[in-house]
Parts: structure tokens; sequence; C-alpha cells
């Protein structure tokens, strides 16, 4: 039997205070983004020749689309009390769920799902290349660490992937169901999903709404660094945890499900940073790494409420899928994106944008207020 992990510190370590020495880059670094932004304008060019139509490289299909307000607590510990969460407040927040693949599938091939929040009238200063807006963006997927620690890790692993871009859904399908045969029995011994497996197809068939979802790679947190995540505590989301979803045979059965929900409640999720206190345990440049818990928890820092609403419609997708763009460069300097697989996403998601605008002749811009979205 293995022996049990031993931290060496505790909870109540004083977190690591930011400095740029932090982060290291890898002398390949631009190569390998420029590797990422072919890879991901392969499978745009693939999905657009099919449907006509520019969706994104990743997280292309839209499950659910909410508007809501975000709350900052008051009365956080000064550790807490930093950037966008320095004061209590209230913010506009437009939230998207996705599943991951770059081509619209059918959700019986199961696959890991995201989240994206915008929160809108922000102030204070700027990230490089966001001047003059007024957002803070949070780009989460529910697992706790990225599938691939660097980007040079990551680039065959996603180039596998493309390949399959716009196959035969019958294959994909097969190979879904047996990679969640695969992945029960490695949680039947470790006790947690694989993130690889997951991304093959072998997401366990779960409620999206019962999801805690990760940023899974660091920010800086005003002086300090963290990982962000959000997770339902209303006790209707909450009681979604690990809730079954039968969606085979039922290709849009997971938006189904969420459209069906908001129709019949609101919901209240909580906002949560871990402080990074040992660099050596909570690297930077290695982001599948699973930051341990008990060397420092998720703590909350405030919550984002939902009221009733239809959570899908053409007309909320136009606005948001078509005409908004989600990016952790999206925000301030006190929240600035860390670690390799963080800055390898500023430029693939920015050359994703130009795409996108291109091709569906749309105009991608930050809102600076509640935007309106089509209802």
């Amino acid at each position: 039997m293995n022996a049990p992990l031993i931290f060496p510190r505790k909870a109540t370590d004083a977190p690591i205070r930011f400095s740029p020495s932090v982060e290291r880059l890898d002398p390949d670094e631009a190569a390998t983004i420029e590797g990422l932004i072919a890879t991901m304008r392969y499978v745009n060019e693939r999905t657009f020749a099919d449907g006509r139509h520019a969706i994104r490289s990743v997280h292309a299909k839209t499950q659910g689309i909410l508007e809501g307000y975000l709350e900052v607590d008051a009365g956080l510990p000064i550790e807490l009390a930093q950037g966008l969460f320095a004061k209590p407040g209230r913010y506009p927040v437009v939230m998207r769920f996705s599943t991951v693949p770059g081509d619209i599938l059918d959700d019986s091939v199961s696959t890991p799902r995201g989240l994206a929040v915008k929160i809108i009238g922000v102030e204070g200063e700027r990230l490089s290349g966001s001047e003059g807006d007024v957002t803070q963006d949070f780009v989460l997927v529910n697992g706790p660490a990225f599938g691939a620690p660097t980007p040079k890790k990551f680039l065959p692993v996603i180039t596998l992937l493309s390949k399959t871009t716009n196959r035969v859904q019958r294959l994909k399908k097969l190979l879904s169901a047996v990679m969640r045969q695969v992945q029960r029995a490695i949680v039947s011994v470790t006790g947690q999903p694989n993130t690889t497996v997951a991304t093959l197809g072998g997401q366990p068939e779960t409620h999206i709404l019962g999801e805690t979802f990760y940023n899974q790679a660091p920010v800086r947190f005003g002086d300090f660094i963290a990982k962000i995540s959000v997770s339902p505590i209303s006790s209707e989301l909450a009681a979604l945890k690990g809730a079954a979803l039968n969606v085979n045979g039922i290709p849009n059965g997971i938006r189904e499900a969420v459209v069906a929900f908001f129709k019949q409640s609101g919901g209240v999720w909580e906002g949560r940073a871990q402080l990074c206190t040992d660099l050596n345990l909570m690297p930077i440049e290695n982001a599948a790494t699973v930051w341990p818990e008990q060397l420092s928890p998720y703590r909350r820092i405030g919550r984002i409420e939902v009221t009733r609403q239809n959570s899908w419609s053409e007309a909320r997708s136009s606005v948001v899928d078509d005409g908004m763009q989600f990016s952790p460069w999206h925000g301030l300097a006190a929240h600035r994106p860390l670690g390799g697989i963080m800055r390898a996403r500023k430029e693939v998601y920015a050359a994703a944008k130009r795409f996108r605008a291109a091709r569906n002749g749309r105009v991608i811009e930050e809102p600076r207020q509640k935007p309106d979205l089509g209802d």
C-alpha cells in the first residue's frame, strides 16, 4: 500500500508574494505557441468548411448562457482582499457553460465541461491588450489541473486530437463509451478521474450544473498568487453534484437539462481562491499539478447569483457565441495569468478571435455594461 502524502507545511502558512521571477519562459516557447496557433487554425478551418460558420476551436458547443451578478464579499482578510476583490462590490456577469471539443458533437460523446465568466464594470490598471476595457474574465474547466504541464507537452496532444475534428461521430461515441468504462476503473482505484481519459471521451455522464469549475493554471492575485474556482452552493444546484444525466439518443441533452433547470429555479455559486503557499508543491510552470488543498484550501471571495431565465436561445447564442470572446487576458493587471499554458493562451485566443470575426463578419468586443442578450 502506498504511504500517505505528508505535507511539511500547514494550511496556515503565509502565501507566497507575487514577483515576476516566479515565471520561467521556455527557450522554445514562441515556436510552440506558433504551433498551437496553427493547430487551432486547422480545427477552425475544418469546422468552418463543414458548417460555413466560424466557431471556437475549443469549447465550441454552448450548453447554457446565463446573466447574473457577482457580489464580492465584505470583510475579506487582507490576503484575499486583492485586485477585483479588494473591496465589496456588485458586478453584472455573463456565464457560458460549454463542452470542450472544437466541433459540435452529440452529448453522448462525453467530454470535459467548461465555464467562462465575464465580470463587467471592473475598474483598475489593465493587462496589456485589455487597455480601455472594463471586464475581468475567468476561464474554467471541471478539473483542478490542466491536462498537460507545459505548452510544449500540450502541443502533440492537441495536434493528435485536432485530426479527429469532424470525423464520424459514431466512432467517437464508441470510443467515449469505452473511455467512460476506463474512467470508472480509474476512479474506483484512485478516487479521482483522469484528465486525459476525460478528454478522450471518458467524462462521467453527470449533470453539468453540479460541477465545480477551476481555472487550472495560476493567476496573480494582487500581492499574491492563486487559482480560482466556482462551485454551486444553492440547494437546488448542490443537489446535482454527481447526479447522473443520461443523454444517449439526445444530441443536446446537456443543454436541454440546463434550460429545464433555469426555467424553474435560479442558482448561486461561490467564488473561491486558493493561495499559493509553496512554489515547489504548487508550481507556476507546471499546470498539470493539482495544488494540494491540505496545504492551502480554496476560500470564499464572493458569490454569483442568477435568477430564473431562458439559458439558451438563438438570440443569446448570437450575442455571446459570435459577439464575445472569453480570455484570461481580459482583465486587471492584478490578475495577470501566470505560467506557460496561460502565456500561450494570450496569442492562441487572439488568433482564434480574429478568425471568427473575419469569417462571420462580426465585431467581437468587450461589453461596457450589462449586455442585452436579445431576449
